[in-house]
């Protein structure tokens, strides 16, 4: 009998791979090995599965990231930090390349349109908690006071959703923390970090 949690990691790697509309449910119960009836009353219906593998997937990709922004380090070093530890994730041999969530359902069929609002919600949800340390680093004076921490949280995730796009297109791991580089220099605020390097 198949594990549920071993089936779910098959379809979050066949919805990285493939995208939802790209993955159908034939896909889905071949590579696990179970009839549809068995998919189903486990799982309930290719949009549930969807949504307990990105569950899943974040869950093991970013649970240490969220740890960075949350922790004493300047806040200059812990983007740094996160934004590297993107890169490593979209550039994985053994993964497909590219986030899950960075750049899923971004075109779609009507039919598919809440699958897209819930990637979406996803994504706004990245914001939030980047603008969130950006707001933490006002109050700390790390930022200055009147910084537009949601366009700055902004910019960064459409940095994020340009690295996962380029890893899909066969960026490597390098050029990616070369463009991270590059985008850090538009931090408006202190540049303090504890090892010299956001790395």
């Amino acid at each position: 009998m198949l594990d549920r949690d071993t089936g779910i990691d098959i379809a979050a790697r066949l919805f990285w791979e493939r995208g939802y509309e790209g993955t159908s449910t034939a896909d889905l119960t071949k590579a696990m090995g179970i009839n549809p009836p068995t998919l189903y009353s486990t799982f309930g219906s290719k949009e549930d599965l969807y949504r307990q593998a990105l569950d899943f997937s974040i869950a093991r990709e970013s649970g240490c990231r969220g740890e960075m922004l949350a922790s004493t380090l300047p806040a200059y070093e812990a983007l740094g930090r996160y934004l590297y530890n993107i890169a490593d994730g979209d550039t994985q041999p053994d993964k497909p390349a590219g986030c899950m969530v960075s750049t899923a359902v971004l075109q779609h069929v009507e039919e598919n349109a809440s699958v897209a609002r819930m990637t979406a919600a996803l994504r706004e949800a990245s914001i939030q908690v980047l603008k969130a340390r950006f707001d933490r680093a006002v109050s700390e004076s790390e930022l200055p006071a009147g910084t537009d921490t949601d366009t700055l949280a902004r910019f960064y995730v459409a940095i994020i959703q340009g690295m996962s796009a380029q890893a899909c297109d066969g960026a490597c791991n390098a050029l990616l923390k070369r463009l991270i580089n590059i985008a850090v220099t538009a931090w408006p605020g202190e540049r303090t970090t504890t090892t010299g390097s956001p790395d």
